[in-house]
């Protein structure tokens, strides 16, 4: 039997599977939300497909999507390249009057006719009409909720011909580039994960509604939210891999490896069985349960899972230094100049 899945324009909140009278009678009440089962290709406004034409008193038209203009693209059109294996970073090309914003610290060089201004917010208004004061005092409070510093800074290309701006990762790991409009026009990601993007992208917040999952989903109950058209950069932790959930499809993954989901897919907590691998499986009391449909990426090496290593393994920390025996260890460390007292 076709189940169908419904969800509300700007909304994270899935419903379904429904069958076809279930999902009729909601398109009935829900006309302007977006619909799927298998067999389509995407995503369908619920106006737009004939199984729904009587429910909702429409016919449908099939239109090719339009090809955005020039002047309807919120975001700059930057050009891009990714370097390096373990430790990235990323190199923007501007043409002229073109920006990229970034977290704070996280530029490596830029050219000297890029001009770097610090800016109140998230930056997506820069050099667009500059928004209103309240617009950018509650940009900024979103950024403060997922962690992020108050200001962004802006990259704008002010002189003539190509100019270059690139930006590091903060640990090892991986630096991803995604569209956003090729994603729905947004994507949740775990906190701290924005690096760089085009200007006109918006930072902003996802709560977790559910309580256990704010509270073991290894993400807390606020995550970030990256919308817009233009392109984002952002960084996990480790090796990355890609997956793709079908409508009803689940994905077990430690609570510490999800990096960032499509908004249509439900993310929720379960624990990960008896109390005998709650106490020694060494994979915590819960784990995090991804389900379709929408992608997912995952994260080989979480910062948290790194840091507690590094700290466990630090001799400050109460760690054991594991030198090639213990004089020949100890001696070494004297000679090198660490923990010569």
């Amino acid at each position: 039997m076709t189940q169908w899945y419904f969800v509300s324009a700007g909304s994270s909140q899935r419903v379904g599977p429904l069958d076809p009278a279930a999902a009729r009678a909601h398109a009935r009440q829900h006309p302007d939300d977006l619909c799927w089962r298998e067999g389509l290709s995407g995503w369908q406004a619920v106006r737009s497909v004939p199984e729904f034409a009587e429910a909702t008193g429409v016919q449908p038209v099939h239109l090719p999507p339009p090809t955005p203009s020039v002047a309807s693209r919120r975001s700059d059109d930057i050009d891009f390249r990714i370097v390096g294996n373990d430790m990235q970073f990323v190199e923007v090309e501007l043409d002229p009057g073109e920006s990229a914003i970034s977290e704070a610290g996280a530029m490596m060089y830029k050219d000297a006719v890029v001009q770097m201004d610090t800016v109140f917010g998230d930056g997506r208004q820069s050099g667009q009409g500059g928004g209103g004061l309240m617009d950018k005092v509650f940009s900024a409070g979103k950024r403060v909720l997922t962690g992020e510093s108050l200001f962004t800074t802006v990259f704008t290309h002010t002189g003539q011909g190509k100019a270059r701006v690139a930006f590091a990762a903060p640990y090892p790991g991986t630096v991803l580039a995604m569209k956003l409009d090729e994603h729905g026009g947004q994507l949740i990601c775990q906190k701290d994960s924005f690096l760089a993007g085009a200007r006109g992208v918006s930072v902003g917040i996802a709560f977790q509604k559910r309580v256990l999952t704010g509270l073991f989903g290894g993400e807390g109950f606020i995550m970030q939210k990256l919308e817009g058209d233009g392109w984002v950069f952002v960084h996990a932790g480790g090796t990355v891999v890609e997956r793709e959930l079908r409508a009803g499809e689940r994905l077990d993954v430690d609570t510490g490896c999800v990096m960032a989901y499509h908004h249509t897919v439900q993310m929720d907590v379960r624990a990960v069985g008896g109390i005998k691998s709650m106490m020694f499986g060494g994979e915590g009391m819960f784990l995090a349960t991804l389900t379709g449909p929408g992608k997912v990426w995952l994260q080989s090496l979480p910062f948290s899972r790194m840091a507690g290593r590094m700290l466990a393994a630090a001799p400050q920390g109460g760690g054991q230094a594991r030198g090639e025996g213990s004089v020949l260890g100890g001696l070494g460390r004297i000679l090198d100049g660490d923990n010569a007292f």
